[in-house]
């Protein structure tokens, strides 16, 4: 499975944080991997998806208090949803996943508001994570 596939799966379950509590979120994991569209994935897939999906959950509260300290006047209580579930996952790459280059998190998160956001998302994904990247650069 591609890291594209891999992300956007992550995405969805990472959207729900919204509107589970965090205990809840292992129950909609395994509901949303044992979906009849999500059998085709390996075990490996399923494994990685539930890992990176708990772990950026986890962090959530970091991971805004990051975009807030960037975001004038868009604070995480005011975004979209969407925009915000594809901040905190592009976020949570850039800071805890030494594998995924700074640069590629930021193009797969624009490209990611592209398919899931409105209009708009890609620019604001791009403008809050570019913020972000020059903030770690300091």
């Amino acid at each position: 499975m591609t890291r594209r596939s891999l992300r956007e799966h992550t995405f969805v379950l990472l959207f729900q944080r919204d509107f589970y509590s965090l205990e809840e979120m292992e129950g909609q994991i395994a509901l949303y991997l044992s979906l009849e569209d999500q059998e085709k994935l390996g075990e490996e897939d399923k494994g990685e998806i539930r890992a990176r999906a708990k772990q950026a959950a986890e962090k959530t509260e970091l991971l805004d208090e990051r975009i807030n300290s960037v975001a004038e006047g868009w604070k995480a209580g005011r975004m979209g949803k969407v925009e915000l579930t594809i901040l905190r996952l592009a976020l949570f790459e850039i800071l805890f996943d030494e594998n995924v280059p700074q640069g590629v998190a930021i193009n797969e998160a624009v490209e990611l508001a592209k398919k899931f956001g409105g209009d708009d998302s890609p620019a604001f994904v791009n403008g809050i994570l570019g913020k972000l990247a020059a903030q770690q650069e300091d």
